[in-house]
């Protein structure tokens, strides 16, 4: 696929992202961020489902939806795709980037947004700012989808098993937000597609912007042209023509 292509899939998926996103809001802001029927009835349901191992099990799986945990799961992210020390280095770096600038936008859009979090007697964990988007939900799905994307793109066995399972964390924290009372579903909801949204915009910068030594490394294409990653091949090409000293 070429960069031109790649560019317009992101472009493409990122504005419906965006647009269901906007609706979501509009419907969950509205009106004094009052919840929807889905929302109480979740929420209810919650309520009547709380055994202590149950709570155990999920306020220690949303404790890895923010803090730290994402962060180091990220430069594991970027050390897992990239081949050579410099390109290792660049991938982390560059998710650490895209996820501290969605965090500091999401943080904006709450403030934007100004939707209550449900009442403080139903909370289960601790909580503050406001409900809409969900932070961990939105922090936990962007991590999940670089894990992902790394993943995809480089290839290793069982591939397939480790996307499940970063998926799976990624829609499992947000839950967890339901079911201890901190958050309506419709949080959780915008903050998933908040997250699509999001990565959607640093793939399309990526594509369009990151030069295309880099690109290919990321990508695998050097690799799968027999060249070294990185412009290796241009390294050893150079001493080689070098006249002796």
């Amino acid at each position: 696929m070429s960069r031109r292509d790649a560019a317009g899939r992101a472009a493409l998926v990122g504005c419906g992202a965006w647009a269901a996103f906007a609706v979501v809001g509009v419907v969950a802001a509205g009106g004094d961020g009052a919840p929807l029927p889905v929302d109480r009835g979740l929420l209810s349901w919650s309520l009547g489902h709380r055994p202590e191992v149950a709570l155990a099990v999920a306020r220690g799986l949303t404790a890895t939806g923010t803090g730290a945990v994402p962060y180091v799961l990220v430069v594991l992210a970027g050390v897992l795709l990239g081949r050579t020390p410099r390109l290792r280095a660049v991938a982390a770096g560059l998710g650490v980037v895209c996820l501290a600038a969605g965090q500091m936008v999401r943080y904006g859009l709450m403030e934007l947004a100004a939707r209550p979090r449900p009442p403080r007697l139903d909370w289960a964990t601790a909580a503050s700012g406001w409900s809409f988007p969900s932070g961990h939900t939105s922090t936990s799905a962007l991590t999940a989808g670089l894990l992902i994307a790394a993943t995809l793109l480089r290839g290793p066995r069982g591939r397939t098993a480790l996307c499940v399972v970063a998926g799976c964390w990624g829609v499992l924290v947000g839950l967890t937000r339901v079911y201890l009372g901190v958050h309506w579903f419709t949080d959780v909801i915008g903050g998933w597609l908040y997250a699509a949204g999001w990565l959607a915009v640093c793939l399309y910068a990526a594509v369009r912007w990151l030069p295309p030594d880099v690109l290919d490394g990321l990508s695998g294409k050097e690799v799968a042209a027999g060249k070294p990653p990185g412009g290796a091949e241009r390294s050893y090409s150079a001493r080689r023509a070098r006249p002796p000293a």
